[in-house]
Formats: structure tokens, C-alpha cells, sequence
């Protein structure tokens, strides 16, 4: 059996109930933030797929850097999705660990040589049309899902960001 590289873990995403609330609650009492928080799903994530077929689902998504890691923070909305699946086998809680790649039709092609299968996708987030991200079925495996992540060279702007930039300078300086 091949081996599937873990070189560049870069992500630990987290399914919450309520995201407003959360992150709140990561900006309050951990200083963590700012967050940019958007909406997965149609128009911005032009192409989805679950179980290796079309599909259409939405979640709200906060992103935010600790140290070189990011949180990711999901809040499913509607749609059959590995975060829906995920929440009723065990509740909210880490849901992943991403890892990094700048070719993901290779990393796929590897993942698939090790017996790993995609279970959930989405491209065509970033503006460009490119970006990427993959889910494979691992948790029987190592405990959780790894998420195959290839950014987009550009991201389009968040639906908005808490705290909004005068409240997290103001923190800052405090």
C-alpha cells in the first residue's frame, strides 16, 4: 500500500451551530481574529460535488489565522454534506485537518492510488474561477477527515468580518 504525504497541514476547521456566536466567542476570550466570514455554495462555489456526484449545498465559513495555522470555522445550512453527516454521527466539534496542494487533480490522483476516496468537493470559489477543496474519507481511518486545499490565487471580498477593523484596532491597543 502507497503512502499519502501529510507535508503541509495549514488548517483545523470546526462545525459550530451558531458561527456569529463563535466567532464572538474566539474574538472575546481568545483574541482570536479577525474573522472573514463568507457563504459556501452557489454563485461563489461554482461547482460541488458528493459522492462523485453534481450536488448543491451552502454553510457559512469563518477564516482566521493562528500563528501560520488557520481556523476554520463551518456552520452547516442546507444540503447533504459530509458537515451534516458529521453532526449527527457526533455532534459539533473538529470536523478536519487541511492540507495544502498546488495541483489538486495530482493530489487526488495520489490520494486515490492510497485507497483514500473523496467524499465531498467544491471549485471555483476564488475569482479566477480556481480554488479547490476535496474531502476524503479518513475518519475510520485517523480519527477525522482530511481536506485537500488548493487556495485560489485571489480570494473575493468577505460578506463581512468581525470584528470590524476599528473594534480589533481598538482591542489591539488596549
Amino acid at each position: 500500500m502507497r503512502t499519502f504525504p501529510l507535508d503541509n497541514i495549514a488548517q483545523i476547521a470546526i462545525i459550530v451551530p451558531d458561527l456569529d456566536a463563535a466567532v464572538r466567542n474566539y474574538w472575546e476570550r481568545f483574541g482570536v481574529g479577525p474573522w472573514h466570514i463568507y457563504t459556501y455554495g452557489k454563485p461563489l462555489v461554482k461547482r460541488m460535488t458528493r459522492n462523485g456526484k453534481p450536488t448543491e449545498y451552502r454553510m457559512r465559513v469563518a477564516l482566521a489565522n493562528v500563528g501560520a495555522m488557520r481556523i476554520e470555522l463551518i456552520q452547516p445550512l442546507e444540503g447533504d454534506t459530509v458537515y451534516a453527516e458529521f453532526v449527527k454521527k457526533h455532534g459539533y466539534g473538529v470536523h478536519h485537518i487541511g492540507v495544502l496542494t498546488n495541483d489538486m487533480q495530482r493530489a487526488l490522483e495520489q490520494a486515490r492510488a492510497c485507497g483514500l476516496v473523496m467524499t465531498q468537493d467544491g471549485a471555483g470559489f476564488g475569482p479566477d474561477d480556481d480554488g479547490h477543496y476535496a474531502y476524503l474519507d479518513t475518519e475510520n481511518l485517523i480519527g477525522t477527515t482530511l481536506e485537500l486545499i488548493e487556495r485560489p490565487k485571489r480570494r473575493n471580498p468577505p460578506e463581512r468580518i468581525f470584528p470590524p477593523p476599528e473594534q480589533a484596532a481598538f482591542k489591539e491597543e488596549s
